[in-house]
């Protein structure tokens, strides 16, 4: 399975969903937007008129992280926590995240991989469900979607951090 352009998703096992997509910006910069609050607020920004009024993220074994978005006008809520297992500055971040209200079900494992290209970056973000019907059900959010438009987001700063 693959969808949307730039943005690749592949199911390569019962439990697994792996999303692929490249940046035109070294590790460092990529991995620095998803681990420094002030630029993820940047880019991971939900729906058009969506706020997110809380953003934490520590980054190191044993840290957390916590991102809420909010609806316009107090309609629509969204968050989801997560908890550091293994990091590698520039290179590996391995985390159990759940989302709030069990949006997408129970916990599941995200690890993400930042890896240098000619030109740039590869990310690998892959997720690992706890059976093959908790992968389904996260595959058919729409997950992708919103991820591809947050890339999008994640471009646009990343070329303005390059000048």
């Amino acid at each position: 399975m693959q969808i949307g352009d730039p943005l690749s998703v592949t199911t390569p096992s019962d439990t697994q969903i792996v999303i692929t997509r490249s940046f035109v910006a070294p590790p460092h910069l990529v991995y620095a937007c998803h681990t420094q609050p002030s630029l993820i607020r940047r880019w991971l920004t939900g729906p058009d008129g969506w706020t997110m009024p809380v953003c934490t993220y520590d980054a190191r074994a044993g840290g957390a992280y916590r991102f809420e978005w909010h609806g316009p006008g107090g309609e629509g809520f969204l968050a989801v926590s997560g908890d550091i297992r293994q990091i590698e500055a520039i290179r590996y971040i391995d985390s159990q995240e759940v989302f709030d209200g069990g949006v997408m079900g129970p916990a599941y494992r995200a690890e993400l991989a930042f890896a240098q290209e000619e030109q740039g970056t590869k990310l690998v973000n892959t997720l690992t469900c706890t059976s093959l019907a908790h992968r389904d059900m996260v595959a058919a959010t729409g997950m992708a979607e919103g991820m591809e438009m947050s890339f999008q987001s994640l471009d646009r700063l990343l070329a303005e951090a390059q000048g």
